[in-house]
């Protein structure tokens, strides 16, 4: 039987479609869930190899239940990444116009991607959320909503038809997907990586955030995602989600991790892996003073300080 890989479902979703781009799924069995969580949770028991799962959109930011997901529980590792660009269909029952449509549905993150198309075209239709885009599909399906926001791939599938296509309220809107696996070693560096933490301050104090952001500032690293979640401990206490630019082998990276794992209450590691954006993104080099060479030289320097010689 082929290693499994869980993913968001059920078919037909956005999920699916950006985890058939990568090469590896020729040899997994592709496997459906119904949240994220319970996909993320088929990882820990064993169930799958890996999960595949939606983290963040160019819309508004990182995806809540993947990061809440990622925080909590057993420790979890990303492995790889993938963008697609993302744009609704608005899928209805076969004969359904627009005029009869009193109810849609989708995932909760589609909303903010279509609120104004929604707005403008169907003012008083009530919002119902769903576990995913393709299952509000099938709740159109069976006939518990009217109309669903999801992949035109999706209506085929479902047997309904595409009213609209082309839905989107911000141009070039994005959606990133993780791989996420049980911890291992990282794969080699690329040259055009991330690596993602979750932090915890100690304390409460002034410029607590700073502390942790100068961590990175001063050795070079850009931050790509900076997200807030609270830690269930009462109002006002937060962790912090954070992708930096590189990998933990690059001493800049590795260093800005040693700093914030002496200045945090916890560090939660969840990977370095190749960035998705490779093929477009500035990768060059790094900030004078925070090359591994002159990292190197550095220490170099010190020890020969140490040992009288400079």
């Amino acid at each position: 039987m082929p290693a499994s890989y869980a993913y968001l479902g059920p078919e037909g979703t956005f999920t699916e479609v950006a985890l058939r781009t990568l090469p590896e799924t020729a040899t997994r069995e592709l496997v459906p869930y119904v949240s994220v969580q319970s996909a993320l949770d088929a990882v820990r028991g064993g169930e799958a190899e890996a999960a595949f799962v939606p983290i963040e959109n160019s819309v508004e930011g990182g995806i809540t239940t993947t990061l809440d997901e990622l925080v909590a529980g057993t420790p979890l590792m990303i492995y790889r990444e993938v963008l697609l660009s993302i744009t609704f269909a608005l899928l209805v029952r076969p004969g359904t116009k627009l005029s009869d449509i009193k109810t849609v549905s989708a995932h909760p993150a589609a909303q903010p991607q279509v609120r104004n198309w929604l707005r403008s075209n169907l003012p008083d239709a009530a919002w119902e959320s769903a576990a995913s885009n393709a299952d509000a599909a099938r709740l159109v399906q069976e006939g518990r909503y009217d109309a669903a926001f999801a992949g035109e791939f999706a209506a085929a599938r479902y047997g309904l038809e595409a009213l609209e296509t082309g839905i989107h309220d911000a141009e070039n809107a994005q959606t990133r997907f993780v791989l996420v696996g049980r911890p291992a070693r990282p794969a080699a560096p690329t040259g055009a990586d991330k690596t993602s933490v979750v932090l915890w301050q100690r304390d409460d104090h002034p410029g607590g955030l700073r502390d942790l952001l100068g961590e990175f500032a001063t050795r070079g690293i850009n931050l790509m995602l900076l997200q807030s979640r609270p830690t269930g401990a009462g109002i006002g206490n937060y962790c912090f989600c954070v992708d930096a630019e590189g990998h933990i082998s690059d001493r800049r990276v590795a260093e800005a991790l040693m700093g914030l794992k002496r200045i945090c209450l916890e560090v939660r590691y969840l990977g370095s892996y190749p960035r998705a954006d490779a093929t477009v993104a500035d990768v060059s080099a790094p900030r004078p003073g925070t090359s591994d060479e002159e990292f190197v030289a550095a220490a170099d320097w010190v020890a020969r300080c140490q040992d009288g010689r400079f």
